[in-house]
């Protein structure tokens, strides 16, 4: 068994990882989608072995454009989402993922948190970190061999 935090748009607002300290302490990956490359920089210091960085639209300076994990029997592809189309829908973003090989694909971007499956593939959307949203959250992503449940857990 696995276990991720999938975040995305922190725009520099720290104060929610805060709250979430004892889960990133104690997960197994910790996956930032972009907006804001910095904060994820402040979490890999901390947890150098298991951030992963990718950079959004309003990230100029470090982070993959995109990456892919294995994870258990799964293979996890993670984006931003802006060169995919993704406020329009995420047909583009599972075609990419399949293309890669991969049965789950996280994006970022939307600043709205969204959980379905797609064509095969578990489509992730942690939500939005700060005050761009009424409900600020992330993803608690647990996979045990073949199977993955994704959870949006908003932060109070």
């Amino acid at each position: 068994m696995k276990t991720v935090v999938v975040l995305s748009d922190t725009h520099r607002n720290l104060a929610p990882l805060d709250k979430i300290s004892r889960v990133l302490a104690e997960c197994d990956y910790i996956i930032h989608l972009g907006d804001m490359v910095s904060d994820a920089r402040e979490i890999s210091k901390m947890y150098p072995e298991k951030t992963y960085v990718i950079a959004g639209n309003n990230d100029f300076y470090g982070g993959e454009s995109e990456i892919v994990l294995d994870i258990e029997q799964r293979r996890v592809f993670a984006c931003h989402g802006h060169r995919f189309g993704v406020k329009h829908g995420t047909a583009d973003l599972v075609a990419a993922a399949k293309e890669r090989g991969c049965d789950i694909a996280l994006y970022g971007h939307t600043h709205e948190s969204d959980v379905h499956e797609e064509e095969g593939v578990l489509v992730v959307n942690p939500g939005c970190m700060t005050y761009y949203t009424p409900a600020p959250s992330y993803c608690y992503l647990v996979i045990v061999g073949k199977k993955a449940v994704a959870t949006v857990v908003e932060v109070r």
